[in-house]
């Protein structure tokens, strides 16, 4: 049988008279740390006892240290039969090396009892008249990179045990709330004539000269933070709500597409450009419109943000099994291929035409020829070098040549969609992306154009009065 303590806040006052009793009618006890305010005062009771400071010295992570202190009690438990493990504060509040020790004990059926105990938590809400009701979050420093933060609801940090912590903490405050927000230091929180209480600016935290493994903080609910995720999905909702906006309750799917395909558009400018305060503003306009459609899937009654969320984290899960499982895959061409095979088995795609058929109809033409003629090529329906692909783009030129004169619009469109396709094939060889090419293309030609209009204007000429010899003479200037 394990048994497993609590030594309180560090006040004797706080340690239960079943701990104590416990430690008293046990031989075999074991502290994970000497290191705590009540130890000096169980050595007064006579009570003897090994700890695990050690651990702390010759393990290169806290991982590391509770399992090794975990494993090892183990084999005590085994060889010698009852024991205690007795742990700062609750035995149940922010100890990892109790959480790991009770789950190998699960595991191999050894009995274990807790003991009732006084947390670090109860001598906070004494200290700051908190009441948990309210919402209190709970977080270890060493995860608080790691937590989603909210300011709708007040947090404990514990475990701010040195400065380079107290620094780690302040950059993870710092990523949601604003560094000038004040928060409470607390230090010893329920030791008589120890406790430290006192406001700090987060930006302040790794600068106090206190800090130590009786140090913890408290950040009040409301405090100003940067607008997360979560208030996004609540101003849309307010947004759609019959005291909401006029226009916006009035859209749905169709009436707003193109705004979605506008603020790609823009994105992607911000990107070409290189652009940080755009992209992120661009960024942020997307990320509306996916909250927008989603509370009107949720206004409709058929789904919400957090169906959207859900489908695609497990999708990236499900098409990442060389991460998220066992499966082994060392390259990037083996990485897409099973991402491809993962994709059509979802998609119920049977036969190579089926592939075809689901590139979307509506990309942009030129991407969409691209993703066909990849998808082809796959199946060996390709050539092996450009040279085939440019002479097509002849023949393809020359039938043009052929019907452009005729009246038959269908067999010109016929024609140069061919033209274009065939284009298509060739950038595909070169490694260049058509929609790119084009769109540099056409940045060229409004520069030379603009260079034409500004000769005109230093010469006082009408560009509608000029020639078009006039014109071209100038576009060869340009080209220089």
């Amino acid at each position: 049988m394990i048994k497993i303590v609590g030594l309180g806040p560090g006040d004797k006052e706080s340690l239960t008279m079943g701990t104590i009793d416990c430690l008293k009618q046990c031989k075999n006890i074991f502290f994970r740390t000497e290191k705590h305010p009540t130890v000096d005062y169980i050595k007064d009771l006579g009570i003897n006892f090994h700890c695990y400071d050690d651990e702390y010295e010759s393990k290169e992570s806290f991982d590391q240290v509770y399992q090794s202190i975990a494993r090892d009690l183990i084999c005590r438990e085994k060889k010698l039969g009852d024991i205690v493990y007795a742990v700062p504060g609750h035995p149940m509040v922010a100890e990892k090396s109790v959480r790991l020790l009770i789950d190998i004990c699960t595991a191999e059926n050894i009995k274990y009892s807790i003991l009732p105990a006084v947390s670090f938590l109860e001598a906070m809400m004494q200290a700051l008249h908190i009441d948990p009701v309210q919402g209190l979050r709970v977080i270890d420093a060493f995860e608080a990179r790691n937590c989603k933060l909210s300011n709708k609801e007040a947090v404990v940090i514990t475990q701010v045990y040195n400065k380079f912590m107290a620094s780690e903490v302040k950059l993870a405050l710092c990523e949601y709330y604003q560094e000038e927000e004040e928060i409470y230091f607390v230090r010893a929180a329920g030791i008589k004539d120890e406790e430290s209480i006192r406001k700090i600016k987060i930006y302040e935290l790794d600068r106090q000269d206190d800090i130590d493994y009786l140090t913890s903080l408290y950040i009040p609910a409301g405090i100003k933070a940067y607008g997360d995720f979560y208030e996004l999905v609540s101003i849309v909702k307010k947004l759609r709500q019959p005291d909401g906006c006029p226009w916006d309750k009035e859209q749905d799917h169709f009436t707003i597409k193109k705004n979605l395909l506008e603020e790609c558009y823009e994105l992607i400018e911000a990107i070409e450009n290189r652009d940080e305060e755009s992209l992120i503003e661009e960024l942020g306009d997307v990320l509306f419109q996916v909250v927008f459609h989603s509370q009107i899937g949720s206004d409709d009654g058929y789904f919400n943000i957090y169906d959207v969320t859900d489908r695609i984290c497990r999708k990236m899960i499900e098409r990442h099994p060389h991460v998220f499982s066992n499966l082994s895959l060392d390259s990037t061409e083996k990485v897409l291929d099973n991402w491809d095979s993962i994709k059509k088995q979802e998609q119920g795609l049977k036969t190579y035409t089926d592939e075809l058929n689901h590139v979307a109809k509506t990309l942009p033409a030129l991407m969409r020829a691209e993703k066909v003629q990849k998808k082809a090529a796959k199946v060996g329906f390709d050539w092996n070098c450009v040279e085939p692909a440019l002479e097509k783009v002849k023949e393809e030129f020359y039938e043009l040549l052929q019907v452009y004169n005729c009246e038959n619009m269908s067999r010109i469109l016929d024609e140069v969609g061919d033209l274009l396709f065939s284009v298509v094939n060739v950038c595909r060889f070169l490694n260049i992306d058509a929609e790119e090419a084009l769109s540099h293309t056409t940045d060229k030609f409004i520069k030379r154009f603009s260079f034409i209009e500004d000769a005109a204007r230093e010469k006082n000429i009408d560009m509608k009065s000029m020639t078009l010899e006039q014109m071209d003479e100038l576009w060869e200037e340009a080209k220089k």
